[in-house]
Order: structure tokens, then sequence, then C-alpha cells
């Protein structure tokens, strides 16, 4: 059960990892996750810089986000703690 409804860091950062598993661009990570255009930004740079995320560049200017290898480990791991400690609302 959560008591603050706000997301934590973590819970945006593995949402925009699951979303973009089987790569998405930009518009769709910002409408899935739910986050304004500011903190999709945020969130992207951080997550492409540590290399969780990579960008690939599908046409002029469309680049579509995947969960790297890296990513896709950084996932699971939060996934096992989240469920670990019950904090995924079900």
């Amino acid at each position: 059960m959560r008591v603050n409804q706000r997301r934590s860091d973590v819970e945006i950062i593995a949402e925009m990892l699951r979303i973009g598993a089987n790569g998405a661009p930009q518009t769709r990570i910002m409408y899935n996750a739910n986050m304004s255009y500011s903190q999709m930004k945020k969130y992207l740079s951080f997550l492409t810089n540590q290399g969780y995320l990579d960008g690939v560049r599908t046409g002029h200017p469309s680049v579509t986000y995947h969960a790297t290898e890296r990513g896709l480990h950084l996932l699971k791991s939060i996934d096992g703690f989240m469920e670990v400690f019950g904090l995924y609302d079900d």
C-alpha cells in the first residue's frame, strides 16, 4: 500500500525503461509515463547519459529510444526490489 501517491524517481525511471523496452519516440514515452515535457527531457537525458536508453535516429529529426541491456538489467532489479517490498500497486 502506498502512502504517498506521487511517484518516486525510481518509479519514473522504471516506467520509462519499460516503455523503451520495445522502442518508443519521446512523445510516446512522455504520454505513456504521464510526464511533462520538461520532466521527460530531464529523465531522458539522465537515462541516455548513463547508458540505460539509447536513441536511434529513424528519420530526420525522429529518434526512437530503446532500453539497452544495461537498462533492462536495471529495470529487472527495480522490479525485484519493488516486489520484495510490496511497493507496486496491484
